[in-house]
């Protein structure tokens, strides 16, 4: 397929940095940062079509479906840094939210030549992770137009998946095809064609906010505290002892004996909020909301 770059909003010269080669240092990072501050407008526009996507993903998700970003290139790096971010933030294992990456793992630090032009290689990484009609694809391509996102999108869809895409200009091919499309559209870059900058930016931002508020929505939050955190190191012990301390009101020795006691930030809270004692009981109410604290404490309210 050939490549109309005069199609692509991306690809277009910027007028307003026409002569950045020629500026000084202040003039040049004055020129990014006045083209970064249209980013947050550009996804502001966007955001009823990121909340259709995320209360879809998250009836997916309990379901036990998966969220899975498919990208080449710096779309691709994105989805994979969100994806690894959410199991130590959020409990989550690396199944539930994950980035299938043109050219596999190897891509992420060196690009792998001709790898974003297969779709046939999208569609072989899509059914090594065996994916179904549980799950929800996202494709990520600044353009729409990646073979390899278009071939993986065209696959999720043919075996019942939910689709969307992250995409930073107007009607594109991945957009006409998923179900969800996300447009946020940035402009032309500072550097023609590099969509590593605003366009990357946008990307990370909406990647942030689907993966977010979905895991909030599923009850990975209370308040405004990761109360799903793993204490992996002695910044992240202290962190979820501070948060079992600061929600309600013990202090930190009676928080740690909390957490050893019923083995998590969340089941020491929901026992402390909810008075109850008994590790089994605590497992079980939580177990019945799939973890999620608020509703299991109006399972108690309804229980007493």
């Amino acid at each position: 397929m050939e490549v109309n770059l005069k199609k692509i909003g991306t690809e277009q010269r910027n007028v307003d940095t026409i002569n950045i080669d020629t500026s000084s240092t202040i003039e040049i990072l004055t020129k990014i940062n006045n083209e970064d501050q249209k980013v947050a407008f550009a996804v502001k526009e966007v955001l009823p079509k990121v909340a259709e996507l995320v209360d879809n993903l998250v009836s997916a998700f309990y379901e036990d479906g998966r969220l899975i970003y498919m990208g080449a290139g710096t779309s691709g790096r994105i989805g994979i840094l969100d994806a690894v971010e959410c199991p130590p933030t959020f409990g989550v294992s690396f199944d539930t939210i994950q980035c299938l990456m043109a050219g596999g793992e190897s891509a992420f630090v060196k690009a792998v030549e001709g790898a974003e032009d297969s779709q046939e290689l999208a569609i072989k990484d899509l059914k090594r992770i065996n994916v179904t009609k549980k799950d929800i694809v996202i494709g990520i391509a600044a353009s729409g137009r990646t073979p390899y996102v278009i071939g993986g999108i065209e696959y999720a869809k043919s075996v019942g998946c939910i689709t969307g895409c992250i995409v930073t200009t107007k009607n594109s091919p991945l957009a006409s095809l998923v179900d969800f499309p996300i447009e946020a559209v940035t402009g032309e870059e500072v550097i023609t064609g590099s969509t590593r900058m605003k366009s990357g930016t946008a990307q990370k931002l909406i990647c942030n906010m689907i993966s977010t508020t979905s895991m909030i929505k599923m009850g990975k939050v209370y308040e405004n505290y990761m109360i799903d955190v793993q204490p992996t190191n002695k910044k992240l012990v202290a962190r979820a002892e501070s948060i079992v301390s600061q929600i309600t009101g013990i202090s930190i020795e009676e928080a740690r004996d909390k957490i050893a006691k019923f083995g998590s930030v969340k089941k020491a809270l929901f026992a402390i909020l909810s008075n109850t004692d008994d590790v089994k009981k605590v497992d079980e109410y939580l177990n019945k909301t799939k973890g999620h604290i608020r509703n299991a404490l109006k399972l108690v309210e309804e229980n007493d």
